[in-house]
């Protein structure tokens, strides 16, 4: 793989995270809400997804998940239903709600893991990302592992960066604004955008 290849990817993938979207609206609950630990934890669960669907992609068995009509809307369905589930809670004050004395906490790491995981892990835009991405940017003329292992470290590293820029912001903006109205208005709103994000991704249409 050439410099300008990796840099090519590099720039897509800064891009690509960049745009706000279910990962980095659930980072963003979990920062205004816990704090910036606990975003760091949402935001390595999204990655250990990622990391899943990474694996399968190199190793061609993601092309064959996405072969299947059933299995491909399987895990559509259920990263929708997950999205309009976590919403909700944010929006009614469980799960994700904001408790002001514990807002800088650094509780319920686990919950925040597994929650990021469950969400990318069920989110089929990202096998379809990475079956569709790594192709390009793998030189068929080297050897494939090690180019695979730099676009895969390469990834963690600029979609960490991404999400835990993302989660400190909302963290720092719950700290300076300490107003329980204010909160409660955020949380309200980041909760909203996962129920819109997951109806979205319920009637997206077909492949």
């Amino acid at each position: 793989m050439s410099l300008n290849t990796w840099l090519l990817f590099a720039g897509t993938e800064a891009v690509l995270c960049l745009t706000p979207g279910p990962a980095v609206l659930f980072v963003l609950s979990y920062g205004l809400a816990r704090g910036g630990r606990a975003s760091l934890w949402a935001s390595a669960g999204v990655l250990a997804g990622n990391g899943c669907y990474f694996a399968l992609s190199a190793l061609g068995l993601g092309a064959v998940l996405l072969a299947s009509y059933e299995v491909f809307a399987l895990i559509k369905y259920l990263g929708a239903l997950y999205l309009v589930y976590l919403g909700v809670q944010t929006v009614r004050g469980a799960g994700l709600a904001l408790r002001p004395e514990r807002a800088q906490e650094d509780r319920g790491s686990l919950r925040a893991l597994t929650r990021g995981f469950a969400l990318q892990a069920a989110n089929p835009k990202a096998l379809v990302f990475f079956v569709a991405l790594l192709p390009q940017f793998i030189d068929a003329s080297r050897s494939i592992w090690p180019q695979v292992l730099i676009l895969g470290v390469t990834s963690v590293v600029i979609e960490f960066t991404v999400l835990a820029g993302y989660g400190y912001m909302a963290a720092r903006a719950a700290a300076l604004t300490r107003q329980v109205r204010f909160r409660k208005l955020t949380n309200r709103v980041c909760g909203g955008m996962l129920v819109v994000a997951g109806t979205g991704v319920a009637f997206a249409g077909e492949r």
